[in-house]
């Protein structure tokens, strides 16, 4: 990257899905100033192996922290359940802060019905999820709790375009299944908000949890916490970065965070 953003948060994410988080955190923390990583050369993550997560993911969050930058948001599920305690333990200088499904959010709604959870095959079978799972979800209610991974669906994603006929497809294919029987869907990817029309349109009229709020609340803490936070109140800016440092791949960036 070759440039010096001392005041920035870095935002990492295996591919254009953290831009979902990254909208939240600037609608949170509007002043601050955000580098945002994509790791696309190297996209999709859902299906590699916990090892070969976490020497992506130390690579991307080492990359940032070299920057100068002075908080870290891992902004994607399978990274965070991979590899966030490696990068916590390594990482000592800066406050990293991940993400994870909305799962306890979601239980605790008086009115959930049937939760259905999608998310990325290495973030379902990964034990920070399965911690979760025990943790929020009782047996009672486990009967509600429908876990579904999405293979494929990242890959369609980071081609450009969250609203394409293979997209379309993929989703019917996963969630016809469950039409008219879902009241609640947790979005355990933050590539998926960007699909949330058009899983309605096969669901039906449905309830979305996913990680945009609880990740902004959590790093506005933290920088709270450390007294690190932006004391000017002028708009902050973004820089968008990518592995795959290409114009075209920037440019989808920057698409996704003003169109959707």
């Amino acid at each position: 990257m070759n440039m010096n953003y001392k005041k920035f948060i870095g935002v990492y994410d295996s591919g254009v899905g953290g831009i979902s988080i990254l909208k939240k955190l600037k609608e949170y923390l509007p002043y601050e100033d955000f580098l945002y990583y994509g790791d696309s050369a190297n996209a999709p993550y859902g299906g590699k192996r916990k090892d070969d997560i976490i020497l992506l993911a130390d690579d991307s969050v080492k990359k940032l922290i070299a920057e100068g930058v002075k908080a870290v948001v891992v902004a994607c599920n399978t990274a965070t359940s991979a590899a966030i305690d490696f990068l916590r333990d390594k990482y000592t200088s800066v406050p990293i802060v991940g993400v994870e499904p909305a799962l306890k959010p979601a239980i605790m709604h008086e009115n959930h019905g049937r939760i259905l959870v999608m998310a990325t095959q290495a973030t379902l079978r990964l034990e920070k999820f399965h911690k979760l799972e025990e943790k929020y979800v009782s047996e009672e209610e486990m009967r509600n709790v429908i876990i579904l991974p999405c293979p494929g669906l990242v890959d369609e994603i980071e081609k450009g375009d969250p609203h394409s006929p293979q997209v379309v497809e993929l989703l019917n294919e996963f969630l016809s299944p469950y039409k008219e029987k879902i009241r609640t869907v947790v979005l355990g990817c933050t590539h998926y908000p960007f699909l949330k029309d058009e899983i309605r349109a096969i669901l039906g009229n449905i309830i979305f949890y996913d990680s945009g709020d609880g990740t902004a609340k959590e790093l506005k803490r933290k920088l709270e916490e450390k007294s690190i936070q932006k004391k000017e109140t002028t708009e902050g800016k973004i820089v968008f970065t990518s592995s795959k440092d290409t114009f075209g791949e920037i440019e989808m960036y920057k698409r996704f965070f003003e169109e959707f």
